[in-house]
């Protein structure tokens, strides 16, 4: 995962162009397997790679931005994030993430909503990621029907204020089932207020 998102902040350079959560037009990417239904809604400019029984990662072509959606099997059917976040143990996620992003700190957590589903949430850092620059990662995850979808986003630090939005707004649209419609936190040009 790292060197995908390496590929993908330098191939963006210097070149961050703003990442509306606005957007006018958005992607859809459905799983058309019924055993790991998901929809995932998304900026038109990302493109995605994957899924078909693997994981899924959006890129953004234009800024150091990138999520991964990943669907398995999960035996214990009484998780919930609430109790997730009770027992979340900073430690071991600053010692597990800091495999790949060294110096992993973590932040904030919490629960946040998809569409339908609450999800324990997480946000973290890194500056000394293998990137060259400092990341932000927001992590959720949540389980339903005994599958367990975990949503991650990494971004680099600096675009934060360009680059979250759009995150956001991913995570507010993401849904547990394949037929979910779009859209949490957008509004469409066409309903935008006229200047007066």
């Amino acid at each position: 995962m790292a060197h995908r998102l390496a590929a993908i902040v330098v191939a963006a350079g210097a070149a961050i162009v703003p990442v509306a959560a606005s957007a006018q037009s958005m992607n859809v990417t459905r799983s058309i397997f019924a055993d790991q239904p998901y929809t995932l809604i998304y900026p038109e400019a990302m493109v995605a790679v994957g899924g078909a029984g693997e994981p899924l990662t959006i890129n953004h072509p234009n800024a150091p931005l990138q999520c991964d959606l990943s669907v398995v099997a999960v035996e214990d059917t009484s998780w919930t994030p609430e109790d997730a976040l009770s027992s979340l143990d900073p430690e071991a996620l600053a010692e597990a993430w800091s495999e790949t992003f060294p110096g992993f700190t973590l932040g904030e957590s919490g629960t946040t909503r998809y569409q339908e589903d609450t999800a324990l949430i997480y946000e973290g850092s890194s500056t000394g990621s293998p990137m060259g620059m400092p990341i932000t990662l927001v992590h959720t995850e949540t389980v339903k029907n005994a599958r367990g979808y975990s949503l991650d986003c990494i971004y680099a630090t600096e675009v934060a204020e360009q680059v979250r939005p759009a995150v956001d707004f991913i995570i507010a649209n993401f849904a547990t089932r394949s037929d979910a419609e779009c859209c949490v936190g957008a509004t469409p040009e066409a309903e935008a207020t006229p200047a007066q």
